[in-house]
């Protein structure tokens, strides 16, 4: 029997979103430690967010290129994952994962086949790689933009790499993604909002439903 889909619902910012994820059957959600993200909480939220999830349903700290103090600062939150979704190179996720004593995610960006050939090198170093579409030139960050890349991409890649799958998911088009990609989970952010950083409970619930019944 195949491993059930893990799915994570990114970018929760409210008390009331994070109740509505874990109600309609999220595996995951994650928080935005970023300044630049229109999902972005604050230490102080975090820390309150997290407690109030911890043992209902997993949780991830989202950072980008974050250096040790900050790691260390978010991770003192007692998180189950931290997210890296920057530049970090492989031995940077390695490193981190030493120091923070959390299960690190490493999210890499995927626009072509050099990209892809570089999964395998950060699946050695992370505890679960997220691929995601890769931002256009000139992007303010580095996610949560709402675009899908081409999937077709993924037929290279090493079929022993577990990975979860982001980057223009939405309750439309996770069904045929699961079916085409066969990922170890799904992630959205953008595509369960009505505006930008603002999640939409109606959404988010066809997602979980449209994800659960396409395995």
């Amino acid at each position: 029997m195949a491993d059930p889909l893990i799915v994570k619902i990114c970018g929760i910012k409210t008390y009331d979103m994070l109740e509505v994820a874990i109600a309609a059957g999220a595996d995951m959600v994650g928080f935005m430690h970023f300044p630049r993200s229109p999902r972005h909480v604050s230490v102080d939220e975090l820390s309150g967010l997290i407690s109030a999830a911890r043992g209902r349903i997993q949780t991830c700290v989202v950072l980008v290129n974050p250096d040790n103090s900050s790691v260390a600062e978010v991770a003192a939150f007692g998180p189950d994952w931290i997210q890296l979704h920057g530049p970090e190179s492989p031995h940077r996720v390695e490193a981190i994962r030493g120091e923070a004593g959390v299960e690190i995610m490493k999210a890499l960006p995927i626009g072509s086949a050099e990209d892809v050939a570089h999964v395998a090198g950060f699946a050695a170093v992370a505890d679960r790689v997220l691929l995601d579409a890769k931002p256009p030139k000139g992007a303010d960050r580095p996610g949560g933009l709402g675009e899908a890349f081409d999937w077709s991409l993924l037929e290279a890649l090493d079929p022993s790499v577990p990975f979860m799958l982001s980057g223009g998911l939405t309750p439309d088009n996770v069904a045929d993604a699961i079916a085409r990609v066969k990922p170890l989970g799904v992630d959205v952010s953008s595509g369960v909002e009505r505006a930008p950083g603002v999640k939409d409970k109606k959404l988010i619930e066809a997602f979980i439903r449209n994800a659960r019944a396409a395995v």
